[in-house]
């Protein structure tokens, strides 16, 4: 049998010149699953503070959202 490996939410890399913005999603408009959903796409409630959103590199603080998950 094989190790499986967990990938966490939060260890997935934003894409090139941008950053993880969480807590600023809309339903539905999410970039990675969290502890709540596994996928994209899949957030069900706008500005989840676990839910991240992909946006152009120092931009995340100045639409209200937060470079780092809830602890």
């Amino acid at each position: 049998m094989g190790a499986t490996a967990t990938v966490f939410a939060h260890d997935v890399p934003a894409p090139a010149g941008m950053e993880k913005c969480y807590g600023i999603a809309k339903a539905g408009q999410n970039d990675c699953g969290t502890s709540k959903h596994g996928c994209a796409t899949l957030s069900k409630i706008d500005r989840d503070p676990e839910d991240w959103k992909g946006v152009p590199t120092g931009t995340c603080v100045t639409l209200g959202g937060k470079l780092s998950p809830p602890k």
